[in-house]
């Protein structure tokens, strides 16, 4: 099963070279940053484990890998939740219909204080330290691929949601990492970077405009269509669409970019495109 090793593509995209590192394409349950954060769980033995416990939202990519996850190991998965619409209970979707189908028991309610031996506890969005594990993986990956190629001169992009996988990607990287933030600002970036690392951070581009995670903006829904008639690639709605904004405004204002490559990690998260779709069509294709 391939867990790694994923595909680097070449594609342009307004008139503009970038190369594309396809962890969408990792195995197909089991794919994107998601399978980076927890290669740790799935590669390494833990014989007390019987129980997996997180929380997020109802249509987390996190969600759906810890199910996979757990499927896989042979373990129970609690998922914990603030709500659930009931139209999301009704007819499920996207990531929380699939997550479901791989055993998740999800739970409106606080996520307990303490945990048993056999428990494993995993932060939301998969912020932990074990995640660097697989991640240093992708980094080498990434600085092969490099090198196999002669690029001296690499900006290596990607969105955030924690920040996690940009955090660890510049402290195994030789080349500078872009990310924006996708929930909340700036300072929320930082402070999640901070609590797992004390320096290295990733460079933080600055958004044009406040965007609020989840709402439905129009230019995202423009990006994520022209991308697909572009470059033949689907991306995420929620994270990808606003790091592509990001991203290309940065190239374009980049004096030296003559001098360089510029590759963007496409992180996967494509399940949660099944309801958010449905979403912009409704409110914009009329």
């Amino acid at each position: 099963m391939n867990y790694t090793n994923s595909l680097t593509q070449q594609i342009s995209f307004n008139n503009q070279k970038y190369f594309v590192k396809r962890d969408d394409l990792l195995h197909k349950d089991f794919s994107g940053n998601k399978a980076r954060k927890f290669y740790y769980f799935l590669k390494n033995d833990f014989a007390k484990i019987k129980k997996v416990i997180s929380f997020g939202s109802a249509q987390s990519n996190a969600m759906y890998s810890l199910s996979v996850l757990c499927k896989t190991k042979g373990w129970e998965f609690d998922y914990y939740v603030d709500h659930i619409a009931s139209f999301l209970k009704e007819n499920p979707v996207g990531n929380y219909k699939f997550a479901k189908e791989f055993g998740m028991n999800i739970i409106e309610g606080e996520v307990p204080k303490s945990f048993k031996e056999d428990e494993l506890f995993i932060s939301e969005g998969g912020a932990i330290f074990e995640a660097s594990f697989g991640i240093e993986i992708l980094a080498n990956e990434i600085k092969e691929w490099a090198e196999k190629n002669q690029i001296k001169n690499l900006k290596v992009f990607l969105p955030s949601g924690t920040g996690t996988t940009a955090l660890y990607l510049q402290k195994f990287l030789p080349f500078e990492v872009i990310t924006c933030a996708c929930v909340g600002d700036e300072e929320y970036l930082k402070k999640q970077f901070l609590a797992l690392e004390k320096n290295n951070f990733p460079t933080i581009l600055k958004k044009e405009k406040k965007y609020h995670f989840g709402k439905l903006y129009k230019e995202f829904y423009e990006i994520h269509n022209e991308l697909i008639k572009q470059t033949n690639i689907e991306f995420d709605l929620l994270y990808d669409s606003l790091g592509w904004l990001c991203f290309e405004k940065y190239v374009e204002n980049f004096d030296k970019k003559d001098e360089y490559e510029f590759l963007y990690i496409h992180q996967g998260g494509l399940l949660g495109n099944i309801s958010m779709k449905e979403r912009y069509k409704h409110k914009f294709d009329k």
